[in-house]
């Protein structure tokens, strides 16, 4: 009971986030770009050390095996196809309409489906994590946040170029965040149906965060070539890990 306690408050501020994150564009002040890359620099290292401070060692714990391994590949390429179905259906849309802005309002629900189906993999991960242990969940959460709030931040921006009102962009963003709610119950639902749950999703959320980090925020930091933002990047990355690494050791003690 107190796992699923923990679970519902982690997934509920997640949603959340798609409302915070949006709260300077409703406002119509213009977000930093040097904080949007800020943010992803953490990110990447919350990410990362998520997977390799936290989820790691759990996996190695119940021994690393070819089954493991597959699972990570899994949760890597899933993503990876998420991304693409996006991607493609969103170049296409431009390429059938690209006659000025009207044909972005394509975007809308494209950009919508997408984000929630990451969203309920983002709860059934949280899911995953905090039956395995409330240090790992809070870990995973805390990475899922770093992340959610860039990504919130880009897909409210699509709303509104599709041509949604602010409101209606804002109301429909929180409600494709909500699926992590939807995702989470599942996970719940899962978790006490199987003992083999936490053994699949671990090392599926280790592969979700890999390709996160390294094929989403990596390539985003490249764009910024100057030393400064380097050091930048560096100085947020580390911090990211050292976050997680404070978790090992001031957070709750692990449970199985």
């Amino acid at each position: 009971m107190n796992e699923i306690i923990w679970i519902l408050v982690s997934v509920i501020i997640v949603s959340l986030i798609s409302v915070f994150s949006a709260i300077p564009l409703l406002a119509k002040k213009k977000i930093s770009n040097k904080l949007l890359v800020f943010l992803m620099s953490l990110s990447v290292g919350t990410l990362l050390g998520g997977v390799f401070i936290h989820f790691m060692p759990e996996i190695t714990e119940h021994g690393y095996s070819i089954k493991s391994a597959m699972y990570i590949i899994a949760g890597f390429v899933v993503f990876f196809l998420l991304e693409k179905f996006v991607h493609y259906h969103h170049n296409k849309k431009c390429e059938e309409h690209d006659y000025g802005h009207g044909h972005a309002y394509h975007l809308a629900p494209l950009n919508l489906i997408g984000d929630g189906i990451h969203n309920a993999l983002d709860g059934l991960v949280l899911a995953g994590a905090y039956f395995v242990s409330i240090e790992i969940g809070i870990a995973a959460t805390i990475s899922v946040i770093f992340h959610e709030i860039p990504q919130e931040i880009a897909d409210f921006g699509i709303l509104l170029y599709s041509g949604l009102s602010r409101i209606k962009a804002l109301f429909f963003n929180f409600l494709s965040a909500t699926t992590a709610i939807i995702g989470a119950i599942i996970g719940i639902f899962l978790a006490g149906a199987t003992e083999n749950f936490s053994h699949f999703i671990i090392p599926f959320a280790a592969g979700n965060f890999i390709y996160i980090a390294a094929s989403n925020l990596v390539p985003e930091l490249h764009r910024h070539c100057k030393l400064i933002d380097t050091l930048l990047h560096l100085l947020a990355i580390s911090l990211g890990v050292f976050v997680m690494y404070l978790i090992t050791i001031i957070g709750p003690a692990h449970i199985h």
